[in-house]
């Protein structure tokens, strides 16, 4: 009877192990899907190709704060005529409400030195400035801001005003974001306002602003170069990061996170620890040229427009599969541009990339002549 109870009572702990391990491992493993961050949304991309390489509610509509200033200051930079003119601060500029530069009535300022003001310290008063000088008014601009996220493919994105102040239809995603930031970082004035940790500007009176990046991971990572930094009551701590290292960028979004500095290091850190850039054109075996018929050149030649460049693991690389179709029997004349086959790139099977082939020279059709005298030689 002793003995049963003894079994019984092991057999009971044994179950009970075994529960808690179980019950351990589904929180221990939602943990670890999501140990990434403790953001609401989050998404990571290479900026050339971009490519994503982590993501949390990344499509989720969501109020961005002052993260809405990439836009408005790459929209500035696009449209504005001369970032270096010094021209009268508009009165609707004056006292508005967040952070601020404290800009006054009648002060004459550039629109380079109001982005400094605008990315470096968020003054939601330099996002009005340069929303009513570059737009004609705050309304104009904004309405350039959401024809620019069209056009760059934030499809989810609509903003409501410069400056990222709440409002119930403006909002992004972590992924839109991301990908109106790689665009902005093309520009090289945009790149390197954001990426300056501290600046003294002066204005047409000689009163003196210094300026100082809010951004901590600019002198925290190597290789960071910038972006913005947010926060407001409905979207909460919010921020993009952007770095570089070996030649690749790596754009990360976070929104609402509350440790946004140090969550947003440990993404990057650990991308750049996973992925490397690969150009994938070495692994097509494209051959350089194909034969034609009835052309001064037996040959022509043949490639891709572009190289195919993107962040792979070591996994993913060992895991590369292509597939080559190129066009059979052409005869001349061709022109240059034209497109004579396509290559597929698979990794563990799955279509990641296709990029079409393309003659790379015109090549002109045999004459008559040419053919009597080809003729000649060979008889």
């Amino acid at each position: 009877m002793k003995n049963k109870r003894a079994k019984t009572r092991v057999l009971a702990f044994v179950c009970l192990f075994f529960a808690i391990v179980f019950v351990f491992s589904i929180f221990v493993g939602d943990r670890t899907a999501h140990a990434a961050t403790t953001a609401r949304s989050m998404c990571v991309i290479e900026a050339g190709s971009k490519r994503v390489l982590e993501g949390k509610n990344q499509q989720q509509k969501l109020p961005m704060a002052s993260t809405t200033k990439i836009m408005t200051a790459i929209t500035a930079i696009e449209y504005c005529k001369d970032l270096d003119e010094v021209f009268e601060i508009d009165t609707r500029a004056v006292g508005i409400s967040g952070t601020s530069i404290y800009l006054r009535k009648g002060e004459k300022m550039s629109t380079k030195d109001l982005l400094y003001g605008l990315m470096l310290v968020s003054g939601n008063d330099a996002a009005c400035a340069i929303a009513c000088h570059v737009g004609g008014s705050e309304k104009e601009f904004v309405g350039l801001m959401n024809s620019l996220a069209r056009k760059i493919g934030a499809h989810n994105t609509h903003f409501d005003n410069p400056h990222g102040l709440d409002s119930k239809t403006h909002y992004t995603t972590a992924y839109d974001l991301a990908l109106i930031t790689s665009y902005a970082l093309q520009n090289d004035t945009f790149k390197e306002i954001v990426s300056t940790t501290n600046i003294k500007t002066t204005n047409s009176d000689g009163k003196v602003r210094y300026l100082r990046n809010k951004n901590k991971l600019l002198t925290k990572m190597e290789g960071c170069c910038g972006v913005k930094t947010g926060f407001t009551n409905d979207a909460g701590r919010c921020l993009v990061s952007a770095c570089e290292q070996d030649g690749m960028t790596i754009v990360c979004v976070v929104l609402n996170c509350g440790p946004m500095f140090e969550e947003s290091q440990a993404l990057l850190e650990e991308m750049f620890a996973k992925y490397s850039l690969c150009n994938l054109t070495k692994f097509c075996q494209i051959p350089s040229r194909l034969q034609i018929a009835q052309g001064k050149s037996e040959f022509v030649s043949i490639s891709t427009k572009d190289d195919i460049i993107l962040p792979l693991s070591q996994a993913e690389k060992e895991a590369i599969k292509t597939k080559l179709a190129l066009q059979q029997n052409l005869e001349a004349p061709i022109d240059k541009g034209s497109e004579v086959g396509e290559v597929e790139i698979f990794i563990n099977n799955d279509l990641h990339f296709s990029q079409k082939i393309y003659t790379m020279e015109n090549v002109r059709r045999n004459s008559i002549w040419q053919k009597v005298k080809d003729f000649i030689d060979r008889w």
